[in-house]
């Protein structure tokens, strides 16, 4: 039995290294298409319930509209995901 167990442990283990090496590419790297919090809309503001002190304004973070609007080129990596490194030897 104990053999049985080391054989599937195995099995998994390299099962998920190979889906680590070779899972790259199913991420999208393209933005294409719309994400989902890209279609977001403003909502109401919080009001304090009766009988509670009143929300001051001052404190209330403001989110500034986008001052970029222009489309991005098709076929654009994702500003979402991390940038890539690149790697120097020393001389």
């Amino acid at each position: 039995m104990s053999m049985r167990w080391l054989q599937t442990v195995c099995l998994l283990c390299a099962s998920g290294a190979m889906a680590g090496c070779f899972g790259d590419k199913a991420i999208d790297r393209t933005c294409d298409d719309p994400k989902f919090y890209e279609s977001a809309q403003r909502g109401a503001k919080i009001r304090s319930p009766e009988g509670l002190d009143e929300l001051e304004d001052y404190r209330e973070m403001p989110i500034p509209e986008p001052t970029n609007t222009t489309p991005r080129p098709a076929g654009s990596p994702c500003v979402d995901l991390p940038p890539g490194t690149v790697t120097q030897q020393e001389s």
